[in-house]
């Protein structure tokens, strides 16, 4: 079985369905990865998790080798393991987080020195540690050490990022080869497409890698403080570059708008902390945009959260309720919130997969946008 099948192709937009089969089940794509940084999604255990019917998660490298360590982990023979999750794990390589340490990070030639943001102990990652490190976590997608540099970064620092990246994409991919995977099942190695908002370094950074034949490939370094409509039409841009067969991973851009609009341009995967972090903040995502909850005037509101969601508690507790639990900072309220926000990320997954498989999704992501822009 092949690691991607394209299953479903829509009309008028480059929207597309596509099966991702991993040794932990198969993923319908497009799809979306709740974060779990450090092995857990904050406040829901990995039961909770399935239950509203996510089969991938991301956690972090960089976290996770600080703690609670490799040595731990390779105790338990990976992450899953470690957690207790039977579904799929991609990996993000750190690549993000070492970068804005600043002051703590210092990038040569053949890797990254930086400091523990912890202890202020130092630690140096070079692409094939990186590998080795996420062939412990055992994640069933690795994601290369990168530069991720931040969006107003000036175009020689953005140029050297690009070249940097693909050689290490080649040593992480080199490295995997001759060394496979450490336990019995497998595992991908994904290169990351980096250049800001730039074409020309977006294509050159593009073709340089898909020189490598990987069977998949990400886009990096959007969503780090660039106007919007730049990073839209990054992604449109790269449509056009990126191969057809092959799954595309767009890095940390996550609000319920770029989900619907990226998907137009054939974005099959996403992650961000948007649903979950905001709802521990106590914002709620509907089909007719954003609440706070925590706002006053739904003190007195009787009415459920969100009699439309799928979400049991939603429909079952009062908008008083949760504001109460807010209020009160009573953890049972960032539960609730959590599992409403993620519930709502995953039906909007399934009303994108049946508009695809109906060729209306032009039509139905313009009405989408529209009713979500209504409060």
């Amino acid at each position: 079985m092949s690691f991607f099948n394209v299953v479903k192709s829509c009309k008028n937009t480059s929207s597309r369905i596509g099966h991702l089969n991993t040794s932990h089940g198969q993923i319908i794509t497009p799809a979306f990865m709740p974060i779990a940084t450090y092995g857990a999604i904050k406040t829901l255990s990995a039961n909770e998790i399935k239950q509203i019917n996510y089969n991938l998660i991301l956690s972090n490298t960089y976290h996770l080798y600080l703690r609670p360590g490799m040595e731990i982990i390779d105790k338990f023979q990976g992450l899953h393991n470690f957690m207790k999750w039977d579904g799929a794990i991609l990996t993000d390589s750190g690549g993000f987080q070492i970068y804005s340490l600043s002051n703590l990070r210092k990038i040569d030639n053949n890797g990254v020195e930086f400091k523990s943001h912890l202890d202020g102990s130092s630690h140096y990652f070079t692409p094939e540690k990186i590998i080795d490190i996420q062939r412990t976590i055992g994640s069933d997608i690795m994601m290369v050490l990168d530069i991720c540099p931040e969006s107003n970064a000036q175009k020689a620092e953005h140029e050297k990022a690009v070249k940097l990246t693909t050689q290490w994409a080649r040593r992480c991919l080199n490295h995997f080869k001759e060394r496979g995977p450490k336990y019995d099942f497998n595992q991908v190695v994904s290169p990351i497409i980096q250049g800001g908002t730039s074409e020309k370094l977006r294509k050159m950074s593009a073709e340089d890698l898909l020189e490598l034949d990987a069977k998949m490939y990400a886009i990096g370094g959007l969503a780090v403080g660039e106007p919007k409509e730049k990073m839209l039409n990054t992604v449109e841009f790269l449509d056009g570059i990126m191969p057809k067969d092959k799954p595309r991973y767009l890095m940390g851009v996550g609000t319920p708008e770029d989900l619907v609009n990226c998907i137009s341009s054939g974005v099959d995967m996403f992650d961000c902390v948007i649903p979950t972090r905001n709802g521990r903040n106590g914002q709620l995502f509907t089909r007719f945009g954003k609440i706070n909850i925590k706002n006053a005037k739904y003190k007195n509101d009787l009415s459920p959260i969100d009699e439309t969601s799928p979400c049991e508690a939603s429909q079952k507790y009062s908008k008083a309720y949760l504001h109460h639990l807010f209020n009160t900072k009573e953890i049972l309220g960032c539960r609730i919130a959590t599992q409403h926000n993620l519930f709502f990320y995953n039906q909007l997954i399934k009303e994108v997969h049946t508009a695809i498989n109906q060729n209306n999704y032009l039509s139905w992501s313009k009405q989408f946008i529209a009713d979500y822009n209504r409060i």
